[in-house]
């Protein structure tokens, strides 16, 4: 498996290297995470582990607002909360499946591949990253609504003078005459831009900071300042 850990962007800066440049850096806090399952090929069909990050409130009293963990969030983590299902089961000899006895987690991802050397409940640090040159970032991008072919997509739009009349931003005719009668997928046009999930390769890990679980990678990552990102060791070559 490769090494991978989740964690929340913090934002841009800039660090010496030993020789006097400037390298721009995105600062990620990474991590502690939780295994919380183990995927086995018998179960489930496939390897993989479950990572959690960042703990979810529990809720105070009866009522349970969207920032805080339900029960079946607790139960994912724990075994102690008991229910019906559990005591038949236990009754029945059916063994339980292991927790993690953790706190719910807001951010869950898998990460697919052998399972070797991993158990529920054990933490996985920036420690694990300590030996890898580069990384792939994935996250959500920003979100910036509905947008115009000039933003979305670089269009230097229309003349301003002969001809055109307050339609200076607009794309312009998309028509395909009489053949095909029709557009062609992929055709650019206004819509919806950003707000989807984009992985940022190959990105040089500059230094890893284990007493504050920090990460510094060379050049931009995905989504805003605060924003969850999954860090996974690159697999690309050259």
């Amino acid at each position: 498996m490769t090494k991978g850990i989740l964690g929340r962007k913090v934002g841009m800066t800039q660090i010496y290297d030993e020789q006097g440049n400037a390298v721009p850096v995105t600062v990620i806090e990474a991590g502690p995470c939780h295994v919380l399952q183990i995927r086995t090929v018998d179960r489930d069909g496939y390897e993989a582990i479950q990572l959690g990050f960042d703990d979810k409130k529990r809720p105070q009293g009866k009522r349970i607002n969207q920032s805080q963990a339900r029960r079946s969030e607790r139960g994912h983590v724990s075994g102690k909360l008991g229910s019906k299902r559990s005591e038949r089961r236990a009754s029945a000899g059916i063994e339980a499946t292991p927790k993690a006895e953790c706190e719910p987690k807001k951010f869950i991802r898998e990460f697919r591949g052998s399972t070797d050397g991993y158990e529920v409940g054990q933490e996985v640090t920036v420690a694990d990253l300590a030996e890898v040159s580069s990384v792939d970032v994935q996250a959500i991008s920003k979100g910036r609504g509905f947008a115009g072919v000039m933003k979305r997509h670089n269009f230097s739009g229309q003349r301003a003078t002969h001809g055109v009349k307050k339609v200076h931003r607009h794309a312009g005719g998309t028509g395909m005459s009489a053949y095909p009668s029709r557009l062609f997928k992929g055709k650019r046009m206004a819509g919806q831009y950003g707000a989807k999930q984009v992985t940022n390769r190959n990105l040089k890990l500059v230094r890893v900071d284990e007493d504050n679980n920090l990460l510094l990678v060379n050049g931009s990552v995905p989504g805003p300042n605060g924003g969850y990102v999954v860090i996974n060791e690159t697999n690309h070559v050259g």
